[in-house]
């Protein structure tokens, strides 16, 4: 899965599998999560959100998508 650093205080880098909707969260101090059943919609919101620390609390973590740790 290819990821894409961005700029932000708590993460690092974002990827997404398309065909498997997962999306994959690679944090500064607490690891790298794969989130499942994520749409790609959501996908490229969180990529253009200008808080991804913010858009993650609320849309991912808050979302209710099921996750592990990778």
């Amino acid at each position: 899965m290819e990821m894409i650093q961005v700029t932000s205080s708590t993460i690092n880098a974002i990827g997404y599998d398309d065909q498997a909707g997962t999306l994959r969260v690679e944090f500064i101090k607490s690891g790298t999560y794969d989130y499942y059943s994520v749409s790609q919609d959501i996908y490229y919101a969180f990529l253009s959100a200008p808080s991804k620390g913010q858009f993650h609390n609320l849309y991912i973590k808050k979302g209710g998508f099921s996750y592990s740790r990778v």
